[in-house]
């Protein structure tokens, strides 16, 4: 497989990487399976998608023990992304930027992988009680003290607030800030943020500011959490404990309306050859927006696994690019 560069230093990694989250959270909770969440693990760094990412927040901590499994036997094969930043607490989630939590938390997560290093430790959300400069100022400690190789910053669901819109330009500012701010304590080699052919926002107002300073891009639910895949039915439901359950875009009527998107994509699959897919063709769409820019699609099975890693073989010509761009925005927003 193709190898991207993160950042501007010496890291590299498989041009598809693969997202962990779903073995673990979010996603249908009736269809997790332990042992096929190591068979997909292992399918994927056979296929070259040796980005593994996950956080200490996934189960929560169980999605890292599941990596640690495999880490043991493959460590040198894989690139591990784990993020700090966030803690389960009862029925919600809450940002912790403390310096002291920060390090605990990192000890904690090199022990349930099984690993000494973390190759991208990401800082996951923001605490609004911390000053940012002090959290990225503990994470860079943990560069210097070895347990971590290189930081990065997520960015994820900005670009669909209000205004964010198919051109829109306020849906990162607050993240660029923040960028600037912690650029001046130590670089940031990696911005995860989502992208997808229906959420192209982080591609004209993140990926500008991160080409300009050889910063990577980890392109976060580029499959659009499922649905660009074309295997999601209208109105067919989700699990309580599923977030697609409370998400605007996967109400019977959006998910209708948003069908001529996955049409779009399986018409241009079908000019690459019969055993394309037009999830394929979305992940083919990402790593179009940029040398930099790794898609990191989740996946619960080894089959996904390993069509997700042949994306990276499908190239897209220009005239399909902009066939694809002119498609319709997506329909459906967060309020």
């Amino acid at each position: 497989m193709e190898r991207r560069s993160i950042g501007s230093g010496p890291l590299t990694v498989g041009a598809i990487g693969l997202g962990c989250m779903p073995m673990s959270w979010a996603y249908a909770p009736s269809r997790r399976r332990g042992e096929e969440s190591l068979r997909t693990l292992h399918t994927a760094l056979d296929r070259g998608a040796n980005l593994l990412d996950t956080a200490d927040l996934y189960g929560p901590y169980t999605n890292e023990l599941v990596l640690g499994r495999v880490l043991r036997e493959r460590r040198a094969e894989a690139f591990v992304s784990a993020k700090v930043g966030l803690r389960a607490g009862e029925g919600h989630v809450v940002a912790d930027g403390r310096p002291g939590y920060v390090r605990r938390a990192c000890d904690a997560s090199l022990r349930r992988l099984r690993t000494d290093v973390i190759d991208l430790y990401q800082l996951h959300r923001v605490d609004p009680e911390v000053p940012v400069e002090e959290t990225w100022g503990a994470m860079a400690e943990l560069v210097q003290a070895g347990k971590v190789r290189a930081l990065g910053f997520c960015a994820l669901g900005a670009g669909a607030g209000p205004g964010a819109g198919r051109r829109g330009d306020r849906g990162y500012r607050t993240t660029l800030r923040q960028l600037e701010r912690v650029q001046q304590v130590f670089p940031v080699t990696a911005v995860q943020a989502e992208l997808s052919v229906w959420s192209p926002e982080a591609a004209w107002q993140l990926l500008p500011w991160c080409a300009a300073r050889g910063v990577g891009m980890l392109a976060a639910m580029p499959l659009g959490s499922g649905f660009l895949t074309g295997t999601l039915t209208p109105g067919q439901g989700f699990e309580s404990a599923d977030v697609r359950a409370r998400h605007p875009r996967f109400t019977a009527h959006a998910m209708a309306s948003n069908q001529v998107l996955v049409a779009g994509l399986r018409r241009v699959a079908r000019r690459h050859g019969p055993e394309v897919t037009a999830a394929q063709v979305a992940l083919a769409w990402v790593l179009a927006q940029g040398p930099h820019v790794v898609p990191v699609p989740g996946a619960e099975r080894a089959r996904w696994a390993a069509e997700n890693a042949r994306a990276a073989e499908v190239r897209l010509t220009g005239a399909e690019l902009a066939e694809i761009a002119a498609l319709p925005a997506a329909v459906g927003a967060w309020d």
